[in-house]
């Protein structure tokens, strides 16, 4: 026997001949194998569901059923001539018709013109119309008489899947029943009968990643069992199924989100390199990625009865450590850089660089666990510590009212802030100080005192603060200090002021940089304790005094504060009185 003939009986031999035989649909075999029994069979149905599940197959079954004359129970005998007819589709009182082909207005009059022509060896005349969406609306149209007033000895099984394209006036007319996908271990089950009929020796594994691949369909797992049969030898393994797939093993998916978790980029390329030089193909890894992401978002949520995907439920204690490590938070934003790589994948004819940018964002994803954390705190009003534990704020970091003597709490910088060269030593202990409106030029001059050199030197020119929100501080410069105000608006230096707030206050403030064209540039905020000799360059002259036009023209020009002048040639510099 050839390969090609044993594919066509092996898909052939063990399609479904009864209700029973029909995998994952008992709820349906029941209900129609009933109405069998009760005489109360409606004059058309719909079968709904994805491919590959049973529509075509039961409703082969059904018409069996109906017109087998050695039929017990509604169960077939599957022996007769009109048995064996129906069950290759060769009976001419039961018509299979393909929608997607005889789509079109006459088609359906084909129809309407023999329906009233009774059935020649058989009770009744069964009409299967597979893909039955693909009607156009006049053919639905014409059929929609027939439906009406059917006679008697007429039924009508329609199969689709795609239900929601079946105009209303044709569903009203019919009884409906949606074919769920197949549970794997049922798929699992059936393959190992399969194997186990045509002689073949297949590892648990295998038929485990042969059931998975399937996703709930029936006919695409043995199609791909098929496809197994005639690539291995009489004893195949889960190897055998990876090489034919082109897909990776549980052990390089693992080593690969191994190196994502531990945000190690050059470890990831290169063990993406090495999965891929091994025979892997690039979709379908990606696929597998997708999907081991998938699993790890059912471990970290907690889902232990959700079956995995992309590994073997074995490697479930590996999932859960890596699942713990990144945070359910980081998993879902990953799984959503995912999807839309893959979809911008799909656009391109050079998918790899796709999806190793990709993948290395994953590298660079932050611990999202202390986002929600922080956001969960201040929602209840409690203060946050930057850096806190990725827990939830318990009661005893909860806010506590003043007394006498206000406790000292540790304040630990973020693993990305202590990295950071601007930042001081994380493991710094300090005081929090209250912000409020009382003392917010004391809480600006601790800020300015704790910020590193060169943002101090630009940040103690700020003459006032504002507590404008009950986290939001505003800090005004004069208008003759712009460089310093826009050196301080600098994304890196803003986000250095916010920290040392932050980490003087307890909790997370947002500093706001504005102009205060009232305030006096001599008093700045980081002087209000003490203010230290002013130097010459602080005493102002008085313009009264001076003479010379060209002087009056210069301050008047660059808005300045006169503090000296010096007439040329006069190398003293003794000011001019």
């Amino acid at each position: 026997m050839t390969e090609t003939s044993h594919y066509m009986v092996l898909a052939r031999r063990f399609r479904p001949q009864e209700f029973g035989d029909v995998v994952g649909q008992q709820h349906i075999a029941q209900a129609l194998q009933n109405a069998i029994l009760g005489g109360r069979v409606a004059h058309a149905y719909l079968f709904t569901g994805a491919r590959g599940v049973g529509k075509t197959s039961t409703a082969r079954i059904l018409a069996k059923a109906l017109n087998c004359p050695h039929a017990k129970e509604a169960v077939p005998c599957n022996e007769c001539e009109i048995c064996t007819s129906i069950s290759s589709g060769h009976d001419v009182d039961v018509l299979e018709i393909d929608g997607a082909s005889n789509r079109r207005i006459d088609d359906i009059r084909d129809i309407r013109a023999n329906v009233s022509i009774k059935s020649m060896r058989s009770k009744y005349k069964v009409y299967i119309i597979d893909e039955v969406h693909m009607l156009t609306t006049e053919a639905f149209n014409a059929l929609l008489k027939t439906l009406e007033e059917p006679p008697p000895n007429v039924k009508f099984v329609f199969c689709t899947t795609e239900p929601q394209k079946v105009p209303d006036t044709i569903l009203s007319r019919c009884q409906r029943f949606d074919f769920s996908s197949i549970e794997t271990s049922s798929i699992t089950e059936r393959l190992r009968q399969i194997a186990e009929a045509e002689g073949y020796s297949v590892e648990e594994d295998a038929l485990d990643l042969v059931a998975r691949r399937a996703a709930g369909s029936m006919r695409d797992s043995q199609s791909l069992f098929d496809q197994l049969l005639a690539f291995g030898d009489s004893n195949l393994s889960a190897d055998d199924v990876h090489r034919l797939l082109g897909t990776a093993g549980d052990d390089q998916l693992i080593s690969v989100f191994e190196a994502i978790v531990n945000r190690s980029p050059a470890e990831l390329l290169e063990k993406l390199d090495e999965t891929l030089n091994s025979g892997v193909q690039l979709t379908e890894f990606f696929n597998q990625i997708l999907a081991y992401t998938r699993d790890l978002m059912i471990v970290a949520a907690g889902a232990e009865k959700v079956s995995l995907q992309a590994v073997f439920n074995s490697q479930r204690s590996v999932l859960q450590n890596q699942a713990d490590h990144w945070g359910l938070e980081t998993i879902v934003t990953a799984m959503q850089i995912l999807a839309e790589a893959k979809t911008q994948m799909g656009r391109s004819i050079n998918s790899r660089p796709i999806s190793e940018l990709a993948l290395i964002r994953l590298c660079h994803l932050g611990d999202l666990k202390t986002l929600a954390v922080a956001i969960k705190a201040l929602e209840k009003g409690q203060p946050l510590m930057i850096g806190q534990p990725n827990n939830a704020v318990t009661n005893s970091q909860a806010h506590v009212p003043n007394t006498s003597v206000e406790p000292q709490k540790k304040n630990p910088l973020t693993e990305a802030e202590a990295d950071s060269p601007t930042n001081n030593d994380a493991s710094e202990e300090c005081i929090v100080l209250d912000l409020s409106a009382d003392n917010r030029r004391e809480f600006m001059s601790q800020v300015v005192a704790k910020i590193e050199d060169k943002v101090k030197l630009h940040l103690s020119s700020s003459t006032e603060s504002a507590i404008i929100e009950p986290n939001q501080l505003e800090i005004f410069f004069p208008v003759n200090y712009d460089l310093s105000r826009r050196y301080c608006e600098k994304p890196e230096n803003l986000r250095l002021i916010e920290n040392t707030a932050s980490k003087l206050a307890g909790r997370p403030i947002q500093i706001r940089i504005s102009v205060d064209r009232d305030s006096k540039p001599e008093e700045p905020v980081s002087q209000v304790k003490s203010k230290p000799e002013q130097t010459p360059r602080a005493i102002a002259a008085d313009l009264s005094s001076v003479k010379d036009p060209l002087v009056h023209q210069a301050v008047e020009l660059f808005k300045a504060n006169l503090v000296k002048v010096q007439p040329m040639g006069n190398p003293s510099g003794n000011q001019e009185s």
